[in-house]
Protein backbone atom coordinates (compact mmCIF):
# COMPACT_ATOMS: atom_id res chain seq x y z
CA UNK A 1 0.00 0.00 0.00
CA UNK A 2 1.24 3.46 -0.92
CA UNK A 3 0.48 5.08 2.72
CA UNK A 4 2.03 8.48 1.53
CA UNK A 5 -1.61 8.44 -0.79
CA UNK A 6 -3.14 9.11 2.95
CA UNK A 7 -1.18 11.93 4.20
CA UNK A 8 -2.37 14.99 3.99
CA UNK A 9 0.74 18.03 3.57
CA UNK A 10 -0.20 21.01 4.66
CA UNK A 11 2.08 24.41 3.89
CA UNK A 12 2.59 27.20 6.81
CA UNK A 13 1.71 25.25 9.91
CA UNK A 14 2.25 25.37 12.45
CA UNK A 15 4.36 28.44 11.72
CA UNK A 16 5.82 29.33 7.76
CA UNK A 17 8.05 27.20 6.01
CA UNK A 18 6.68 23.91 7.66
CA UNK A 19 4.92 21.69 5.77
CA UNK A 20 3.29 19.93 8.12
CA UNK A 21 2.40 16.13 7.61
CA UNK A 22 -1.21 15.10 8.92
CA UNK A 23 -1.77 12.01 9.43
CA UNK A 24 -6.12 12.45 10.51
CA UNK A 25 -6.20 11.34 6.57
CA UNK A 26 -5.13 8.11 7.23
CA UNK A 27 -6.46 7.91 10.40
CA UNK A 28 -10.02 8.40 8.71
CA UNK A 29 -9.42 5.49 6.15
CA UNK A 30 -10.11 2.30 8.44
CA UNK A 31 -8.38 0.20 5.72
CA UNK A 32 -5.04 2.42 5.45
CA UNK A 33 -5.17 2.57 9.14
CA UNK A 34 -5.45 -0.97 9.99
CA UNK A 35 -2.79 -2.05 7.38
CA UNK A 36 -0.34 0.87 8.37
CA UNK A 37 -0.85 -0.76 11.86
CA UNK A 38 -0.69 -4.35 10.63
CA UNK A 39 2.56 -3.25 8.90
CA UNK A 40 4.33 -1.69 11.83
CA UNK A 41 3.36 -4.63 13.89
CA UNK A 42 5.03 -7.22 11.13
CA UNK A 43 8.34 -5.82 11.63
CA UNK A 44 8.19 -5.52 15.27
CA UNK A 45 6.83 -8.85 16.30
CA UNK A 46 9.73 -10.97 17.02
CA UNK A 47 11.73 -8.37 19.31
CA UNK A 48 10.64 -9.53 22.03
CA UNK A 49 8.85 -6.64 23.39
CA UNK A 50 6.95 -6.34 26.62
CA UNK A 51 5.85 -2.63 26.47
CA UNK A 52 4.80 0.07 23.53
CA UNK A 53 5.60 3.26 24.77
CA UNK A 54 4.35 6.76 22.83
CA UNK A 55 4.50 10.36 23.15
CA UNK A 56 1.42 12.40 23.38
CA UNK A 57 -0.08 13.00 21.57
CA UNK A 58 0.03 11.22 18.60
CA UNK A 59 2.07 8.63 19.30
CA UNK A 60 -0.88 7.36 20.77
CA UNK A 61 -2.94 6.77 17.78
CA UNK A 62 0.31 4.85 16.70
CA UNK A 63 1.39 2.77 20.01
CA UNK A 64 -1.74 1.90 21.77
CA UNK A 65 -3.00 -0.16 18.77
CA UNK A 66 0.40 -1.43 17.97
CA UNK A 67 0.26 -2.61 21.47
CA UNK A 68 -3.21 -4.02 21.54
CA UNK A 69 -2.58 -6.26 17.74
CA UNK A 70 1.24 -7.34 19.78
CA UNK A 71 -0.86 -7.87 23.21
CA UNK A 72 1.60 -5.65 25.17
CA UNK A 73 0.69 -3.71 27.68
CA UNK A 74 0.97 0.34 26.23
CA UNK A 75 2.78 3.51 28.51
CA UNK A 76 1.89 6.77 27.73
CA UNK A 77 4.13 10.20 27.17
CA UNK A 78 2.59 12.76 28.34
CA UNK A 79 3.47 16.78 28.72
CA UNK A 80 4.51 17.73 31.92
CA UNK A 81 0.87 18.34 34.60
CA UNK A 82 -1.59 15.57 32.50
CA UNK A 83 -0.35 12.59 34.43
CA UNK A 84 -1.79 11.54 38.10
CA UNK A 85 1.11 9.99 40.45
CA UNK A 86 4.60 10.57 40.85
CA UNK A 87 6.11 11.20 37.79
CA UNK A 88 10.21 11.85 36.44
CA UNK A 89 10.01 14.53 33.66
CA UNK A 90 13.14 15.93 31.08
CA UNK A 91 12.54 18.87 28.76
CA UNK A 92 13.01 18.77 24.95
CA UNK A 93 13.24 20.73 22.05
CA UNK A 94 10.97 20.35 18.85
CA UNK A 95 11.29 21.77 15.58
CA UNK A 96 9.76 24.81 15.94
CA UNK A 97 9.75 24.98 19.88
CA UNK A 98 10.25 23.95 23.66
CA UNK A 99 8.44 21.30 25.64
CA UNK A 100 8.42 18.82 28.89
CA UNK A 101 7.69 15.13 29.10
CA UNK A 102 6.88 13.16 32.17
CA UNK A 103 5.93 9.55 32.37
CA UNK A 104 5.30 7.93 35.66
CA UNK A 105 8.09 6.49 37.69
CA UNK A 106 6.33 3.09 38.35
CA UNK A 107 5.41 2.56 34.27
CA UNK A 108 8.31 0.66 33.17
CA UNK A 109 10.41 -1.95 35.37
CA UNK A 110 13.77 -2.74 35.35
CA UNK A 111 14.76 -4.90 32.35
CA UNK A 112 11.40 -4.41 30.30
CA UNK A 113 12.06 -4.04 26.62
CA UNK A 114 10.53 -1.41 25.58
CA UNK A 115 9.71 -0.22 21.68
CA UNK A 116 9.06 3.35 21.30
CA UNK A 117 6.25 4.53 19.11
CA UNK A 118 4.81 7.65 17.31
CA UNK A 119 3.47 9.28 14.23
CA UNK A 120 6.69 11.58 13.12
CA UNK A 121 10.26 11.18 13.50
CA UNK A 122 11.44 14.59 12.77
CA UNK A 123 14.82 15.81 14.65
CA UNK A 124 14.62 13.41 17.07
CA UNK A 125 14.07 15.58 20.20
CA UNK A 126 10.99 13.76 21.13
CA UNK A 127 11.60 10.55 20.72
CA UNK A 128 15.33 10.99 22.61
CA UNK A 129 13.75 12.39 25.59
CA UNK A 130 11.55 9.05 25.85
CA UNK A 131 14.67 6.62 25.11
CA UNK A 132 15.78 8.74 27.92
CA UNK A 133 13.14 8.87 30.36
CA UNK A 134 12.71 4.91 29.59
CA UNK A 135 16.25 4.31 30.71
CA UNK A 136 16.01 5.95 34.10
CA UNK A 137 13.28 3.99 34.78
CA UNK A 138 15.87 0.80 33.68
CA UNK A 139 13.48 -0.33 30.74
CA UNK A 140 15.52 -1.20 27.28
CA UNK A 141 14.76 0.64 24.69
CA UNK A 142 14.67 -2.17 22.17
CA UNK A 143 13.98 -0.11 19.07
CA UNK A 144 11.21 2.66 17.67
CA UNK A 145 8.70 2.88 14.54
CA UNK A 146 6.87 5.50 13.02
CA UNK A 147 4.42 6.40 10.33
CA UNK A 148 6.38 8.74 9.24
CA UNK A 149 9.74 10.18 8.86
CA UNK A 150 11.60 13.62 7.86
CA UNK A 151 14.61 12.28 6.69
CA UNK A 152 16.01 16.32 5.70
CA UNK A 153 16.23 16.80 9.60
CA UNK A 154 18.48 14.09 10.47
CA UNK A 155 16.10 12.61 13.53
CA UNK A 156 17.65 8.93 13.02
CA UNK A 157 21.36 10.57 14.63
CA UNK A 158 19.28 11.31 17.73
CA UNK A 159 18.00 7.71 18.00
CA UNK A 160 20.45 4.78 20.32
CA UNK A 161 22.88 3.32 18.21
CA UNK A 162 22.46 -0.04 16.88
CA UNK A 163 18.94 -0.04 17.42
CA UNK A 164 15.79 -0.75 14.85
CA UNK A 165 14.20 2.07 13.30
CA UNK A 166 11.26 1.19 11.39
CA UNK A 167 9.32 4.03 8.94
CA UNK A 168 6.51 3.02 6.40
CA UNK A 169 6.92 6.78 4.79
CA UNK A 170 10.31 8.78 4.49
CA UNK A 171 10.00 12.77 3.30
Amino acid sequence: MNFKEYIRVIEDFPQPGIRFKDITTLLQNGAAYKEAIDEIARFVKDKEIDLIAGPEARGFVVGAPLAYALGVGFVPIRKSGKLPGKTIEADYSLEYGKDKLAVHDNAIKPGQRVLIADDLLATGGTIKTCVNLIEQLGGEVVGSAFLIELTYLNGREQLPAGKDVFTLIQY
